[in-house]
């Protein structure tokens, strides 16, 4: 294996981990601040940090006027309305649920670019569909296949979902214009600006009544320099080496990683059926993958996009 090729790997399963974290983090954020807060916090921290990395190696640019409109609707899907789904989603549910529905992102992403973009969609993308929505059944279900899982809870996160879904296929078009910490920067800082009005609302008062709490506080600059700092870097310093397909068959071992975490931190439970369901889950995703040699000889893949 060549070193470029296993700085990329390392750097794939770094933002898989990191990413995984955060379902964790956010349920330990929680214990003495609102969703809202927490997210607030988590972007304006990130983008303060990315904004200074950024300023420090000259790499953030200046946004031409006619992407004004790509930044704001990129940054409404994601951060502003995929973490409303699943922030407000983890109250619901447990990390690993959420996890596996998440998870389904680059599943679903094809579909999204086949109608967006014309981009083909093969059977085995149908087929890892069809997989991962039967893991998924198991992972929410209980052992007598009635709805554990909250529906509120489940119906968020998969708002979450089909907002990563719009973020990507808005992104794909900012991608080859600007850098990777320049994107960053921007939709954090819009994030901040969309999620303002909604705080001083909703959650102001209760932040400032409520105590400092150490542990909850580490977990929201946990999420701000882990989970929306450097796993965005690490991701696409590894999409550039490995391409998106490769990459994301890392990132979708996040299912895993958030059950297992979840399990010593949080002390979910995790029963035989959910492990079960989170294999089924891996495994549709990694089917939808497969690739497969034409007449000529040549390989071809349906990429598959994330955020």
């Amino acid at each position: 294996m060549k070193n470029k090729d296993l700085t990329a790997i390392l750097s794939a399963l770094g933002a898989a981990f990191f990413w995984s974290f955060s379902f964790v983090w956010f349920k330990i954020a929680f214990i003495a601040y609102k969703p809202i807060t927490v997210v607030i916090l988590r972007l304006a921290i990130a983008a303060l940090l990315i904004t200074v990395i950024a300023w420090f190696l000259k790499r953030l640019q200046r946004p031409e006027k006619r992407d004004y409109k790509l930044f704001f609707f990129m940054s409404m899907f994601e951060p502003f309305l995929y973490f409303l789904g699943e922030s407000y989603g983890l109250q619901y549910v447990s990390s690993t649920v959420a996890a596996v529905i998440v998870a389904t992102i680059p599943l679903l992403t094809p579909v999204a670019a086949w109608y967006f973009h014309k981009e083909k969609v093969r059977a085995m993308n149908l087929l890892g569909l069809l997989f991962s929505f039967v893991g998924v059944a198991l992972v929410v279900l209980n052992g007598s296949f009635r709805f554990d899982a909250s529906p509120l809870g489940v119906g968020l996160e998969f708002m979450a979902v089909l907002s990563a879904i719009a973020y990507a296929i808005i992104l794909k078009n900012l991608a080859s214009r600007y850098n990777t910490l320049t994107i960053i920067a921007y939709q954090n800082f819009i994030g901040v600006v969309l999620f303002l009005p909604i705080w001083l609302i909703v959650d102001v008062k209760d932040f400032i009544q409520t105590p400092f709490h150490p542990q909850a506080f580490r977990a929201i600059v946990l999420l701000a320099v882990f989970s929306s700092t450097l796993a965005f870097v690490f991701f696409t310093q590894s999409v550039r080496q490995i391409g998106v397909t490769r990459t994301n068959t890392f990132i979708n071992l996040i299912p895993v990683f958030v059950a297992v975490l979840s399990f010593f931190i949080l002390k979910d439970e995790l029963g035989l059926q959910k492990i079960v369901g989170i294999i089924v889950v891996v495994s549709g995703l990694f089917l939808s993958q497969i690739k497969k040699k034409d007449t000529n000889g040549r390989l071809k893949a349906v990429e598959v996009h994330r955020k």
